[in-house]
């Protein structure tokens, strides 16, 4: 199984799933909208889904244990900072990302290209790749494509990324399209230089702006090159929800059937219900967890912000549809309390709530897909959280 099937000396013995090969089965659809499932050689995953974001290798403000109480079944980390500490070298030698951050699952990891460009300053691109400096200590680094796809290797991710140069925007149709064709350059070499092994896979990013023919090159060219499942990157970057939605609609009917479908850094429950509506499988976002540690819950209700004065003497739930634990056994009180006296409890609790209520959401799309009402379960959750919170 690679480095992450053996632990180190002393480890804990864990059962580990059997090999399989890398897949995406079908399960139901409805509309454009579809459900499936996901082989991978650390397990299954049930689509749609919503990666928990752990950047460094765990998901700030909660335990590993946690994270699978939520319902996540899979996590995203981050080629980038794990490169920079503790570095892919010693995570390969511990025995990999799964035995390094107790995650046996499936891992998704980002090539780490977002965060280079958002460098700024700090960085310079050519043909090759890039050259940046770390932002821990300015450390002078080179990211290739093929180092990029090496890095995953050494830390066993299940699903690797393609290094690609996130287009900026707003960009200009000249702009959009330079950065677009770099990134399949290095797709290309990505792809070339990617270790097949049963039950990993390696994604193709398709870039091009808010252009559609660009999109449709992009596509294109990625579908010739040929990988286990196609991102959508370059997107929630300032577009707006409605350009974004535009493109998905442009650029997913161009990406094979049979192959799941990613919208990177997508974000919103409402950007989730619309991006699924076009035919995302796949989602990560920060959003959850950074509102968690910033006192914001997502409920079916909407948005709550609890360091607000209405909620110091509220005895009830956060959501009474939840079953977390800041649910069950809290009240909006206490998480007012925590956040007010910055006890970091409350960041912890509120984290587990947020990402808990995205894991139900997930679920809930995958059940009406099957059940053929996604247009209605949208139009219920949209209503509920226009009508908002009463407590």
């Amino acid at each position: 199984m690679g480095s992450g099937a053996s632990g180190p000396s002393g480890s804990r013995a864990e059962p580990w799933p059997s090999l399989m090969t890398f897949s995406w089965q079908p399960t139901a659809t409805d509309g454009a909208a579809r459900a499936g499932v996901l082989h991978t050689a650390h397990g299954t995953v049930e689509t749609p889904v919503f990666m928990p974001v752990g950047t460094a290798g765990t998901v700030k403000a909660m335990t590993a244990d946690a994270v699978r109480a939520t319902g996540a079944s899979i996590v995203l980390g981050n080629t980038y900072h794990l490169m920079l500490r503790p570095g892919a070298d010693l995570v390969a030698r511990l025995g990999g990302l799964h035995r390094f951050m107790d995650w046996p699952g499936p891992i998704l990891t980002d090539s780490g290209g977002f965060q280079v460009m958002s460098l700024g300053k700090l960085r310079s691109l050519d043909a090759d790749g890039v050259t940046f400096r770390s932002h821990l200590d300015g450390a002078k680094l080179r990211l290739t494509p093929e180092g990029a796809v090496e890095i995953q290797h050494l830390l066993d991710s299940t699903i690797s990324m393609v290094l690609d140069e996130c287009t900026k925007f707003p960009a200009t149709d000249a702009e959009a399209e330079s950065s677009m064709e770099l990134s399949m350059r290095w797709a290309a070499r990505g792809r070339a230089a990617f270790r097949s092994r049963d039950g990993y896979g390696l994604f193709g990013i398709v870039q091009g702006g808010v252009f559609p023919d660009l999109r449709a090159c992009s596509a294109a060219s990625l579908t010739g090159i040929g990988f286990e499942g196609y991102a959508i990157g370059g997107l929630a970057v300032g577009e707006g929800q409605a350009s974004m939605f535009e493109v998905l609609e442009a650029t997913v009917p161009l990406l094979p059937a049979e192959k799941p479908r990613y919208l990177m850094g997508v974000g919103t429950p409402d950007d989730l219900l619309g991006a699924v509506a076009r035919g995302i499988d796949m989602f990560d976002c920060v959003m959850p967890t950074r509102a968690g540690r910033t006192a914001r819950a997502y409920t079916s209700r909407g948005v709550l912000n609890l360091r607000n004065a209405r909620h110091a003497q509220d005895s009830g739930p956060i959501d009474s549809d939840c079953a977390c634990p800041a649910c069950a056994r809290h009240s909006r009180a206490y998480l007012h309390h925590l956040f007010r006296a910055s006890e970091m409890l409350g960041p912890m609790l509120l984290t587990w709530h947020n990402l808990t209520y995205y894991q139900a959401l997930m679920r809930g799309m995958r059940r009406a897909i099957v059940a053929h009402r996604f247009g209605a379960f949208a139009a219920e959750a949209r209503a509920a959280w226009a009508e908002g919170d009463a407590g």
